[in-house]
């Protein structure tokens, strides 16, 4: 007996050992959840909001849409916010990412007409997430246009930047004394490339030749507009700080031949570096090496100009600097070539420009969504990436996440496989001493995941779309996440005792 105690306190203290040694996060790292307006709000056309672009394409073009879907009602956020910060609570959680609906404030898209009830709404949803001391991260625009700006050419119209100051103005105004983390755009690429050079986002533009290029451009000065607007007018009184969320995925070489580096140099600047170069970098304006090579093939094409548009040096001086933090959303990786693999696209186009192969290795595991697979070192070898090349700046990782079926399945070990791996990543990155701040897993809850609609869940609570109510349900995978934020370490043997779900005392 007196054996059995002696070896049952050393499997306690090797324990205790192997706890203590565990990797942690500091005690002032942010871990939140991140949403998106349009994703999840539902009441669409409800107390005076305004039509989004899409709102108008899944009315108009329901067959762009995997199941045919639309955002109509979705989780229904609008109705249930109370709901949504409890399961916050639940999980512990320091920070929540979500983004404002630019017509429900502004119905119109313009200033002069403000809603007083999607004020209200905002003004309730941010005062219940203070009320339990978790931090409201702000993110202006989160891809839901209002249809009637894009009626006047949207991103592609150069007034375009003068819009959106003033929604900014608006928002800083109402939300500024509360709200101190702000995010202008949301995955700048995902808007100009997707939306306006290809037709895999609202408002399904294909304007392969200069569309994406345009847009990229005006973001990049509304951003500017935006940005100096809260330092110069609104940061002296609100404290906070504004930056800029852009989707930055790794792409590595292939080989370590020269050519296949310059070829994933090539791609880092026309899939990321077209957003952060004018902000980030140390001369401004669009990425040099892309930059030549579209106005070498824009003079072999016939054209009389580059089709990517340069900045003015004025211009170049108001976006260069202007951001406090950059967020980074993080989901995958690929390899690129300078000469295999290559695919054909419309020419001209920023893929035809490009010119590279992409290559994703076959042992790589692939999510519902086909464009996410799970690669190694992905978040390390993106961020200390970043890091070297502007200088150290403040990093949020403001999106990650996995996508699993649409079936209710709440044990979703798939999706834990790929967070631990993630901030395993994390924390990699931390100990390189990249200057990372917080993490927002994607998503707090399933939703409609854009042309896929609900045919792909990256949920950390399950929604049950036929259910009027919208009842939420955590699955594994949010006890996992719960585990990580409240003890600050992963713990890859964990398992849940229970799939009930509580407030811990406190929070």
């Amino acid at each position: 007996m007196k054996l059995l105690v002696i070896l049952s306190l050393l499997v306690v203290a090797c324990h205790g050992l192997s706890v203590k040694q565990q990797r942690s996060f500091p005690s002032d790292f942010l871990f939140g959840c991140a949403t998106a307006s349009y994703q999840v709000e539902g009441a669409w056309n409800e107390d005076g909001k305004g039509e989004s672009i899409w709102d108008y394409l899944t009315h108009n073009n329901p067959g762009a849409v995997q199941d045919q879907s639309n955002a109509d009602i979705t989780a229904d956020s609008y109705h249930n916010y109370k709901r949504d910060v409890e399961m916050m609570r639940e999980l512990g959680l320091d920070a929540y990412r979500f983004s404002l609906s630019w017509s429900r404030i502004l119905p119109t898209g313009f200033a002069n007409e403000v809603n007083p009830k999607g004020i209200e709404y905002y003004n309730n949803f941010i005062d219940e997430m203070l009320k339990y001391g978790i931090t409201p991260m702000v993110t202006l625009y989160h891809w839901d246009l209002p249809q009637k700006l894009q009626e006047l050419g949207g991103l592609a119209n150069p007034l375009f930047a003068d819009w959106y100051e003033d929604y900014a103005r608006v928002v800083f105004e109402n939300f500024g004394d509360r709200v101190k983390h702000w995010i202008t755009f949301n995955e700048p690429r995902e808007i100009c490339y997707e939306g306006y050079g290809f037709d895999n986002k609202a408002p399904l533009l294909n304007s392969s030749a200069v569309g994406t290029y345009l847009c990229a451009k005006h973001l990049v000065l509304a951003h500017a507009n935006a940005y100096h607007a809260y330092n110069n007018d609104f940061k002296p009184t609100q404290g906070g700080v504004c930056g800029i969320t852009v989707s930055i995925n790794w792409f590595g070489p292939l080989t370590d031949s020269a050519e296949d580096e310059f070829a994933a140099e090539i791609a880092r600047q026309a899939e990321w570096g077209l957003y952060t170069e004018p902000i980030f970098s140390t001369e401004g304006g669009f990425p040099k090496e892309f930059s030549e090579r579209v106005a070498e093939k824009s003079a072999q094409q016939g054209y009389l100009w580059s089709r990517l548009p340069a900045f003015t040096e004025e211009e170049k001086a108001r976006a260069l600097g202007a951001s406090d933090f950059l967020g980074v959303n993080h989901y995958t990786s690929r390899l690129i070539s300078a000469t295999e693999y290559k695919s054909t696209g419309a020419v001209p186009s920023l893929v035809d420009d490009e010119d590279i192969g992409i290559y994703v290795p076959e042992d790589w595991p692939v999510a519902q969504s086909p464009w996410l697979v799970m690669a190694p070192d992905s978040i390390y070898n993106a961020l200390t990436h970043l890091h070297k090349k502007y200088n150290s700046p403040v990093i949020y990782i403001t999106e990650n996440g996995w996508s699993i079926g649409p079936g209710r399945d709440l044990i979703d070990d798939d999706r834990i496989t790929y967070y631990r791996a993630a901030l395993e990543s994390v924390l990699d990155t931390l100990d390189a001493g990249v200057n990372l701040k917080g993490y927002m897993a994607w998503s707090l809850m399933d939703n409609f995941e854009w042309l896929e609609g609900y045919t792909a869940r990256f949920g950390l609570y399950a929604v049950d779309f036929e259910d009027p109510a919208r009842t939420r349900t955590p699955r594994k995978s949010a006890f996992v996440y719960k585990h990580i934020i409240k003890n600050r370490y992963i713990d890859h043997e964990y398992e849940p005792e229970t799939m009930t779900m509580t407030i811990d005392e406190g929070n």
